[in-house]
């Protein structure tokens, strides 16, 4: 697939540079053509790099890693996002003392308000950075899980097929407004990772116990 990455950070590098190897065809986007394509230069083959218009355009799949800044700031026209899947991947900043408040409104769902022609996609928002230098082996063995809520299905169809891509456990979580709950879900693993000092490659993997194991368990 041809995948454009919108603001190229760590996480925008990284899921770019895993997908590039698996020969799919990637884009890196900043705010100027010199990083955009300092990044694409050393992320490998597969790759080219410019500015987010340009990383927009290019792309029938967004990855969208500018946490909570509406598009129209990002790009010069938002036109170009009309029919093509947008992945959001980000969580609210961390409060002092992990003092969550409870979310009413998710960033994706913000983002959708924001851009109602483009089909947002909640993903990726549940493990750090450092996770994605296991992928594709020995993530697999792990069977970390990616998380997908979004509205049109074969959109998020397509982002789940785009994580087992490079290793991960794809998991359909339905309608976009269950963003609410992943990026809880996020707080909750930022919390462990630096509030519990469990350190970067906490995450959580969804095991579904076998029929026989579970009619074992309700026969005690």
């Amino acid at each position: 697939m041809k995948i454009g990455i919108i603001g190229s950070g760590n996480m925008g590098r990284s899921l770019g540079i895993l997908w590039a190897e698996q020969k799919h065809e990637i884009f890196f986007g900043s705010r100027t053509t010199e990083k955009g394509q300092a990044v694409a230069e050393s992320a490998g083959n597969n790759t080219q790099g410019g500015t987010n218009d340009e990383a927009a355009a290019f792309g029938d799949v967004l990855l969208y890693t500018i946490r909570g800044v509406n598009p129209s700031e990002v790009l010069t026209s938002i036109n170009v996002l009309d029919g093509k899947i947008m992945i959001d991947c980000n969580n609210y900043e961390i409060p002092e003392n992990f003092a969550y408040p409870a979310i009413e409104y998710s960033l994706a769902e913000k983002l959708a308000s924001e851009v109602p022609q483009a089909r947002i996609v909640k993903a990726f928002n549940t493990m750090a950075q450092e996770v994605f230098e296991l992928a594709p082996q020995p993530l697999k063995e792990y069977n970390v899980s990616v998380f997908v809520a979004g509205d049109d299905e074969d959109a998020r169809k397509t982002v789940m097929s785009l994580a087992a891509d490079i290793g991960f456990a794809p998991v359909d979580c339905g309608e976009l407004r269950f963003a609410r709950l992943l990026e809880g879900l996020g707080d909750f693993i930022r919390y462990l990772i630096i509030g519990q000092k469990l350190g970067s490659y906490t995450t959580i993997s969804v095991e579904t116990l076998p029929e026989a194991e579970k009619q074992h368990l309700g026969g005690r």
